[in-house]
């Protein structure tokens, strides 16, 4: 059966002036010259990407599209008009957002996370931007702890919320975060907590013994690229802590007590000093 929106291991069965044709059962689908890769034989098996063109035909290319069907993705939108917005995703033809799949008024230029999938009263890919149904909330199989994939989306006075794994939502607390993020930023994190209403709380920081490890090595490192010192005291504030290492005041005095007690450092009035 033929994935539309997806990829698809098709095997060539004819070849022609204008392209090849691929075939999954009984169904034959046509890939355009200009995508056929160098020396394709009748008989090879092609890994190709699957859509519909403006005539309804089910294409397929060899080029990887930036989204695929059922993920979420944050791309540009190109033009804007009275039928919704046409994104960028890497293809000839622009992908629609219909108005309708719309959480704001989308604007030329300005890029936004959405959702694609088929649409299945045309069978067509298209992109939503109201996520929430498309998220994940009753069955939630993460454990706290666990190093995931997120995917920026929108911006709270709480922090930042996060698809998780193509999947969830979780939120990253502002107090809590270390670094320039932004919405459509895509980085690995952690699960904090997942809590019993199935909300799930981030962390772009491992926790416990773990994060300890890790600020000493960054501290370490810190060190020795600045002649074995670092000025930061037990007395800095927050914020020069941050500016500095990009972690919280607390996490920087569990790592240099760690690293005191491992005798590789030692402690002045003005600053760490690597032993």
């Amino acid at each position: 059966m033929i994935n539309v929106g997806k990829y698809n291991e098709l095997e060539v069965v004819k070849e022609l002036d204008f392209g090849i044709y691929l075939r999954d059962g009984d169904v034959e689908i046509l890939m355009p010259t200009k995508w056929v890769p160098s020396g394709t034989q009748i008989g090879d098996k092609l890994n190709v990407f699957i859509f519909r063109d403006s005539d309804d035909r089910l294409i397929a290319t060899t080029i990887e599209p930036y989204a695929i069907a059922d993920t979420f993705a944050f791309l540009e939108a190109k033009q804007v008009n009275d039928i919704g917005a046409f994104l960028d995703w890497g293809m000839d033809k622009d992908l629609l957002v219909p108005y309708r799949e719309q959480q704001l008024k989308m604007e030329p230029s300005r890029s936004y996370v959405v959702f694609v999938y088929v649409d299945e009263e045309t069978n067509r890919l298209v992109a939503s931007a109201k996520l929430s149904r498309f998220i994940e909330r009753d069955h939630i199989e993460l454990q706290d702890g666990d190093i995931v994939d997120l995917l920026i989306y929108s911006e709270t006075d709480l922090g930042f919320n996060a698809i998780v794994n193509n999947l969830y939502s979780g939120l990253i607390y502002k107090n809590e975060i270390y670094e320039a993020i932004g919405v459509g930023d895509q980085m690995k994190g952690f699960v904090k907590h997942v809590r019993e209403d199935n909300k799930i709380d981030l962390s772009l920081q491992k926790s416990g013994f773990e994060l300890v490890d890790d600020v000493k090595w960054r501290i370490l490192n810190m060190m020795k690229q600045n002649g074995g010192f670092l000025s930061l005291t037990d007395s800095s504030s927050p914020e020069e802590i941050k500016a500095k290492l990009q972690i919280s005041k607390k996490a920087f005095k569990k790592a240099v007590g760690a690293l005191y007690k491992e005798r590789l450092v030692k402690l002045t009035d003005k600053g760490v000093q690597l032993v």
